[in-house]
Formats: C-alpha cells, sequence, structure tokens
C-alpha cells in the first residue's frame, strides 16, 4: 500500500485534531496479528482503522469486524474498499460517543491504533465496558504506555496504572518507532496488550468510591498519602487516621508506594 499515493488520490488533508499518523510498516502490523492472535470465530472492534492497512489484515481472519473510523473522508474511502467483505462493517463514528454494548456478543477483541492527544480518555472510555471484550490491544505513545504498565514504586506509577491493571493484565508487547508511521509522529510508540481479567484483580464493592481514593492520593504526587486525602475535603482527619491504622498502612508514605490491593484495602475503611 503506498500511502502517499493514496492520500493523493483522496485529496486528503491531514487533520491535526484528529492526529492522523498512518501506520505502513508491514512488521509492525505482523506484530499486531501475532499478539491479537484473531480466531476465526472472533468478533473484533477496530478503532481508528485510517487506510485500512490493519483492517485488511483483520479481515482476513475474525468472523466479524467493526471498524470505526470519524474522519469522513477516510470512512467513505474504507466503505468503498471493503463493500464486497460480508464480515466487515465500516462505521463513521467517534469511539468517544459509540455505545459498546450495541456491539453483538461478549469476549469482543479491541485493535486501536489511537490518537495520542485523546489516548486516555479512549482508553477510560473503554474501561467503562470493559467486561464486554477479552483483549484489548492498543498502540499508544511510549511515555503513556510506561505508565499504564508501571508497577508500584516508580514515579510512571498512578491512577491510571491503577484503575487499567484492576481489570487486565497489561504488558508492553513492542516497541514501535515513529517511522512506522507516516506521516512520523514526534514522538515514538508501544503496543500494548491488556488481557481482560475474568474478575477484577482484587473485590471492591464500590468501585466508584474506590476510584476517588485512587485519584485523591495522586492529587499530589509529592505530599503523604494523608495529607494528600486530607485535602481532597473528603474524609475528616479522624477517621483518616482511623482508617490508616485499621489498613496496616504507614500515612507518611506516599501514593506510589501502595499496591491495589493496599488501595483497596484503605479504601474499605474510608467508603
Amino acid at each position: 500500500m503506498n500511502i502517499k499515493n493514496i492520500l493523493k488520490q483522496l485529496e486528503f488533508k491531514r487533520k491535526k485534531r484528529l492526529g492522523q499518523n498512518f501506520l505502513h510498516d508491514e512488521m509492525v502490523l505482523d506484530e499486531i496479528l501475532f499478539h491479537a492472535d484473531i480466531q476465526p470465530g472472533d468478533t473484533v472492534l477496530e478503532i481508528g482503522a485510517g487506510l485500512g492497512s490493519l483492517t485488511e489484515r483483520l479481515s482476513e481472519s475474525a468472523g466479524c469486524l467493526i471498524s470505526l473510523e470519524v474522519d469522513k473522508i477516510l470512512y467513505e474511502y474504507l466503505g468503498n474498499r471493503f463493500r464486497n467483505r460480508k464480515n466487515v462493517r465500516i462505521l463513521w463514528q467517534d469511539i468517544l460517543k459509540f455505545n459498546t454494548d450495541d456491539l453483538p456478543g461478549q469476549d469482543i477483541k479491541v485493535i486501536a491504533n489511537l490518537p495520542y492527544y485523546i489516548s486516555t480518555p479512549i482508553l477510560k472510555h473503554l474501561m467503562k465496558s470493559v467486561r464486554k471484550f477479552s483483549l484489548i490491544l492498543i498502540m499508544l505513545q511510549k511515555e503513556l504506555a510506561e505508565r499504564i504498565t508501571a508497577e508500584p514504586g516508580s514515579k510512571k506509577y498512578g491512577s491510571l496504572s491503577i484503575m487499567t491493571q484492576f481489570h487486565t493484565q497489561a504488558e508492553i508487547v513492542a516497541h514501535v518507532p515513529r517511522t512506522a508511521f507516516y506521516p512520523p509522529p514526534a514522538v515514538d510508540s508501544a503496543l500494548v496488550r491488556l488481557q481482560v481479567l475474568k474478575q477484577p484483580c482484587v473485590n471492591i464493592s464500590n468501585l466508584e468510591g474506590f476510584s476517588r481514593v485512587v485519584q485523591a492520593a495522586f492529587s499530589h504526587r509529592r505530599k503523604t498519602l494523608r495529607n494528600s486525602l486530607l485535602g481532597s475535603g473528603r474524609v475528616s482527619a479522624d477517621k483518616l487516621d482511623s482508617a490508616f491504622k485499621a489498613a496496616g498502612i504507614s500515612p507518611t508514605l506516599r501514593a506510589e508506594s501502595l499496591s491495589i490491593h493496599e488501595f483497596a484495602k484503605l479504601a474499605q475503611f474510608l467508603l
């Protein structure tokens, strides 16, 4: 596929607001297919189909492929290109406005090459309906990929690490140079494999409350846990001190020191 020629034929002008960088490296496409492990009966949701380089590959294996593209010109190009593929549906759709409950079946595999400026909102959106999925294979800016997969004690470990790893087993499976895209982005990328857990890694009855505790704990990374949580204004000093004591967690630690299980234990006594 000659991306330059296709874009020229379409008289296509990139929209910076959409972060349009088209993946063209065959080795990277092979890497994505390998880690996706698409089987004939699989339903696949592709986010950001672009010019269809990956769509073509996915359509050869998937039982049902639903590809979203927000750009109208690219949507029409894809619709024409795949009009004879009965297992492919091309939708002119913004993933942030897309109701994943409308997807057929469960255990759906999500394959996404996301605009970097909006990767975090999209990831959070997918986490809201993560039980619909079995796998999320996502191309991200390298820095964000490292945040998602970071472990306690790391400076990159934060609320996004916790809320992703709460639902999935997160792993960077490939590093992707900027030259794999046209035009090359300003940063390198990484392919992250999020294997959705059958059950969340910890048992939490109030997920919304747990999320609030985690967000508040990381709101001031340089402060102690106690000061960060106290500064949220949601809990009194007495209740906070009591919760730390009951959970067996030192209030002088910083948020990055706590594992998901320790956050769950602390939240149990705060909520």
